[in-house]
């Protein structure tokens, strides 16, 4: 088993630690902590995480990460771009950042509002085509750099974006539009990459769509997602950058309440989430 990190429930409060062939090990501080050390010295913090024993020590997993902001690239898989332009009257716009030097990246969630391997996911009440994106999550430290990698889930509603692609925060941002987990795999275990990443929605039980990707298949580096995000913003605690999705259902294809979603990848572990509905279908009764 390679080294993961995680993030768990103790109490009224959470810890970091890591897992090793040999157990469990805790970490001092918190991921920021981590985050705000240049890579090498983060490296031998985990690497000298003092052993709790065989059992995970906290009560339950929680998303793997505490005051980083979640951000994400968009159009940087070849099926991506179809797929929106699929979706939208606005193909020119998304041939345009397809191929171009500056990609599209947008803020996608802030820490409290990701949820973790086994909580439940969101679509839209007031959508009617939703589709999960299987993506590969780069864990930055505060110098923009990658230290680990996540799987992650960036639902969104291909209806309202499809309206108009101004409307693209509102398909992406809401409450549990953004599953994260379920750990951090370092960059110096996981190496560069390419990860293959696998998406499946289970129905009833039965197998609703299956589909997937490898990171060979982005038109764009990590490096280079990262160095874009960070040419003028900072940030201090480290960040999460969603690096895209190359698996994208067919149009007849929308997730449902009570749908689970399943992201894998060998290196980098199972991402479960069970799909529930969130917000109102209209504004009525809204002050």
């Amino acid at each position: 088993m390679p080294t993961t990190i995680h993030r768990v429930r103790a109490g009224d409060t959470s810890r970091w630690v890591v897992r090793r062939d040999d157990g469990w090990a805790a970490l001092d501080g918190t991921l920021a902590d981590l985050l705000a050390l240049p890579l090498h010295e983060a490296r031998a913090v985990v690497e000298a995480a003092r052993g709790t024993g065989s059992a995970m020590p906290g009560e339950e997993a929680l998303p793997p990460l505490d005051q980083q902001e979640v951000w994400a690239a968009g159009v940087t898989y070849l099926r991506s771009r179809d797929g929106r332009k699929e979706e939208s009257g606005h193909a020119a716009l998304y041939d345009h950042v397809y191929r171009s030097d500056r990609p599209e990246i947008f803020f996608k969630s802030t820490p409290e509002r990701v949820v973790g391997d086994g909580e439940a996911v969101g679509i839209r009440a007031d959508s009617g085509w939703d589709v999960p994106e299987a993506e590969v999550g780069l864990v930055l430290n505060a110098a923009g750099k990658v230290f680990g990698y996540t799987l992650a889930n960036d639902m969104s509603s291909r209806s309202i974006e499809g309206e108009n692609p101004l409307y693209l925060p509102q398909a992406k941002i809401y409450d549990r539009s953004c599953a994260v987990g379920p750990a951090i795999v370092p960059s110096w275990v996981a190496g560069p990459g390419p990860f293959p990443v696998g998406l499946r929605v289970l129905r009833a039980g039965r197998e609703a769509y299956a589909g997937t990707t490898s990171t060979s298949a982005m038109a764009r580096g990590f490096q280079d997602l990262a160095d874009w995000l960070f040419r003028a913003l900072s940030f201090p605690a480290g960040a999460v950058l969603l690096t895209g999705t190359g698996v994208v259902p067919d149009a007849e294809f929308t997730v449902r309440p009570g749908d689970t979603i399943q992201i894998t990848s060998p290196a980098l572990g199972t991402l479960t989430n069970p799909v529930v509905a969130v917000g109102r279908t209209s504004l009525k009764g809204h002050a």
